[in-house]
């Protein structure tokens, strides 16, 4: 009996591309597996569902499965992480009020942590609200990335602000309406925001840690092991084939068909090509968002993210620090890796370090 169709999620962000295109172009038919996507509209719903089985893996956030293992949230189980998908890729975007009183430069420049501060810290001298900032899910990169960022300016992310949840496809319309002052999310919704007028690109994720780990695939405990690393092939096949610019309209014309109906082809352009747009023009990013050095998703870079989730109190100490990475093991990918004859990456750095 032939196995059944595998149920794999994604949310509507560019880095959900290796899914996308394992799929046109029969990448998961060339390695023995058959496979489904499932759009979710938030990374709640693809964390109940993965965990409860109802998916059999999905693009997850890096510091999702961690989360999971330590049982955050409420919702407990035991994922397996076969690739990283994707570097870089989120951007900070505010709104144009909150923009010009940062300071934030025509140009792209990044806003540096300390000008955003002095921005804040006047909002409340003036007797306003405070400052209201989302990002896409508790435990995110975008999350961690920005509570790293507002640290290193001198603010205390949990009193000098508010910090709040907005799913990716909301951001730009929550935005627009004045429920926050700005999010951190997945592109292409900071682009969008910018496209549309109603935020400005502050900076980005690879502005706070270049290269750093964005999205994993994640598999539901107990799925078989060929399964997934036939999945896993496809999807680092899929990287490769993104990572040529050679394939570069092809990818836009395949994410706005798919994904994003609605929005400009250059708005899913310029994450593609590592830009971002500015009020000059356009900004070529120094970490752009990559796919092929992303697919080793390495313990030590999670360890960064498990870190920060105890800097900020929200891991308890009765989960250790094995049990909180146990889903990050690379057999799958190496099983995977085989079949391509796919090198491994180059290692990366933390944060600090790059400050250093």
């Amino acid at each position: 009996m032939p196995d059944r169709v595998l149920r794999i999620g994604y949310v509507p962000l560019i880095d959900a591309a290796p899914l996308l295109v394992a799929e046109a172009r029969g990448m998961f038919r060339r390695f023995g597996v058959r496979v489904t996507l499932s759009q979710e509209a938030a990374w709640a719903a693809v964390r109940d569902r993965v965990a409860h089985g109802l998916l059999d893996g999905a693009h997850m956030l890096a510091p999702l499965p961690i989360a999971l293992a330590c049982g955050l949230g409420g919702v407990q189980a035991s994922l397996s992480v076969g690739a990283g998908i994707g570097r870089n890729g989120n951007t900070l975007t505010l709104s144009p009020e909150l923009a010009d009183e940062s300071g934030l430069s025509p140009d792209g420049a990044p806003l540096s942590a300390g000008a955003f501060a002095t921005a804040v810290r006047l909002r409340v001298a003036a007797g306003r609200p405070p400052v209201r900032l989302a990002a896409v899910f508790p435990f995110s990169s975008h999350h961690y990335l920005l509570r790293h960022w507002l640290a290193s300016g001198g603010l205390d992310p949990d009193r000098d602000l508010r910090l709040t949840v907005v799913p990716p496809p909301r951001s730009v319309q929550a935005l627009a309406q004045g429920e926050i002052d700005g999010f951190c999310a997945g592109e292409p919704w900071g682009s969008h925001a910018a496209a549309l007028g109603v935020g400005r690109v502050a900076l980005t994720g690879g502005d706070i840690w270049p290269d750093h780990p964005e999205k994993v695939l994640a598999f539901r405990p107990g799925l078989r092991t060929e399964q997934a690393v036939g999945v896993t092939a496809a999807v680092i096949a899929a990287a490769r084939w993104l990572d040529d610019p050679t394939n570069r309209e092809d990818a836009v014309r395949l994410m706005r068909d798919r994904v994003f109906p609605g929005m400009q082809p250059e708005t899913i352009r310029m994450p593609l090509a590592g830009q971002t747009p500015t009020q000059a023009g356009i900004r070529a990013l120094p970490a752009p968002m990559r796919f092929r050095e992303a697919t080793l998703a390495r313990p030590e870079a999670a360890a960064w993210w498990l870190s920060q989730m105890r800097r900020w109190g929200h891991v308890p100490t009765t989960c250790t620090d094995a049990e909180a990475l146990a889903a990050y093991d690379d057999a799958t990918w190496r099983a995977a890796a085989a079949l391509l004859g796919e090198a491994e990456p180059d290692t990366i750095s933390h944060p600090e370090e790059k400050a250093a």
